[in-house]
């Protein structure tokens, strides 16, 4: 079996790179064959990348989250497409917008956004969207400005009405540990409806552990349960399950395991 983490916050395991890498060696052992680490502050890119760059399974998307917004580093727009080019980065994100948390105002979120859809276009490389309760916002401007590599939503939190509406789209959709909670019926359903071929899955490590781990710090060792669970909705053999999501992983990132 081979599981692909599409979605982990490695540099915020207990803020300590020993303990990273042994999480990470900890998930080899879990079957977990590689890693994207989301780093969304340019700021502390160099140090994750130093930290963990002996790791050939782990790759980088780099972006500024909504919850930036209002302390943007200077120069971000260049530091950013500079840091971007390096040697394993894989995507832009996770950028997109945050109603729930209403960080700045909806404006200079969805400038934010658009600005890092841009540098994505220019860069030829696929963007990690976040979404927090501003989805039609996030359609309306994906329909105007997605990047040609396409974009994933993260720990995807929409209905199964609402990606039907962005099917046509060059779109995929990774489940975190949520779709494994018993009340989280909208995402069964999308999870199960679904084509196979737009499905990733993601421990969005340290956050979201799955049902099973309740009350634990997540760690991408833990993604088995969210590929079981996603399987066992959807009536699939898990081997063949986790091993197509595994192939759309590495199409959709571009890179070879």
């Amino acid at each position: 079996m081979r599981l692909f983490d599409t979605h982990a916050h490695i540099s915020l395991i207990d803020d300590d790179p020993i303990e990273q890498l042994i999480a990470i060696r900890e998930a080899k052992k879990s079957n977990v064959h590689a890693i994207v680490t989301i780093c969304s502050n340019i700021d502390t890119f160099e140090k994750t990348f130093e930290d963990l760059q002996s790791e050939k399974s782990v790759f980088y998307s780099v972006g500024i989250s909504p919850s930036a917004v209002e302390e943007l580093p200077p120069n971000w727009q260049e530091r950013l497409a500079h840091i971007a080019n390096r040697k394993g980065v894989v995507a832009i994100g996770e950028t997109g917008l945050d109603y729930y948390r209403k960080y700045g105002n909806k404006r200079e979120q969805i400038e934010l956004f658009m600005q890092q859809l841009d540098i994505a276009r220019e860069l030829d490389l696929p963007v990690v969207l976040h979404n927090r309760e501003a989805g039609e916002d996030i359609l309306k401007i994906l329909l105007e400005r997605i990047p040609p590599r396409g974009v994933v939503f993260h720990c995807y939190s929409e209905n199964w009405e609402f990606a039907k509406k962005t099917l046509d789209l060059n779109v995929m959709y990774s489940f975190a540990g949520s779709v494994t909670y018993r009340n989280a019926r909208h995402l069964h359903e999308t999870a199960t409806n679904l084509p196979i071929e737009r499905i990733l899955i993601e421990s969005e490590t340290p956050f979201i552990p799955p049902s099973k781990r309740h009350g634990k710090r997540n760690r991408p060792a833990y993604l088995i349960d969210t590929a079981e669970s996603i399987a066992k909705l959807r009536n699939e053999d898990l081997e063949e399950f986790t091993e197509q999501v595994f192939l759309n992983s590495e199409k959709f990132f571009d890179v070879s395991v």
